[in-house]
């Protein structure tokens, strides 16, 4: 299958005043556009065969700025989580709602007053990166490589999935401003590449020419496997 990529939008203004944005039109401060510029170079080296986008401003201008002449397409499935009433409104402040312990340690449970439920935020996030991945796997291949920007819950929401852990425990992923986390899903199971880079070379996600995929399916005895299986040991490396 294709590997995603996951871009959290750079930092904004809600973040820097320690806000929550939620679907506001909150934009990027300049740290952020920073990071935008700085993570734009870092992908450079990848040649992306699609890049899909939250349909709010600061994931728009993290693009505009990371990848210019770039056309993303928009995905209403990665929107931020509808924070409802709790928008706009200072950390400090929600940190005392009743509901805030359970966004924290039981976040299945979590419905926002006048928003929407973490679950079923996570529920259409996933369903939204996986038929995107089997879009452009059967378009492009599975060498493709894909960029996808969303927000932070929505990203650790994606991660939960692919490691197979119950969304309870998502809070204990971490998510920054123009971080990298990627994935590869296989027939078998999804593989967490990166989670959370910031600053490391990319180039080494891009999966090798698909005539080493071949000699390597014929070693693993089967169809597939190969990109299924997990190396025992640990494997090489992504060097290639």
């Amino acid at each position: 299958m294709a590997t995603l990529l996951l871009l959290r939008h750079g930092r904004t203004t809600a973040n820097a005043d320690g806000g929550l944005a939620g679907r506001q039109p909150v934009e990027l401060d300049e740290t952020g556009r920073t990071q935008a510029s700085a993570v734009g170079e870092r992908l450079r080296a990848v040649p992306l065969a699609a890049v899909v986008t939250s349909p709010l401003i600061r994931c728009r201008q993290t693009l505009e700025l990371a990848l210019p002449g770039v056309a993303p397409v928009v995905e209403e499935g990665l929107i931020e989580c509808g924070y409802g009433a709790w928008e706009g409104q200072p950390l400090k402040k929600l940190a005392k709602e009743p509901l805030w312990p359970v966004v924290q340690q039981h976040p299945s449970a979590a419905v926002f007053p006048e928003g929407e439920a973490m679950a079923a935020m996570a529920a259409r996030a996933v369903t939204a990166v996986r038929t995107w991945d089997a879009r452009i796997t059967a378009e492009h291949g599975p060498e493709a490589v894909w960029l996808a920007c969303s927000h932070g819950d929505v990203i650790k929401a994606i991660v939960a999935d692919a490691l197979g852990v119950h969304l309870d425990l998502f809070q204990r992923i971490v998510a920054d401003p123009a971080s990298v986390t990627a994935i590869r899903y296989t027939p078998l199971r999804p593989f967490l590449m990166r989670l959370n880079d910031t600053g490391g070379d990319l180039a080494g996600l891009v999966p090798p020419p698909r005539k080493r995929r071949r000699r390597a399916t014929r070693a693993a005895g089967a169809a597939g496997a190969a990109d299924s299986d997990a190396p025992v040991g640990g494997g090489a490396g992504a060097g290639r």
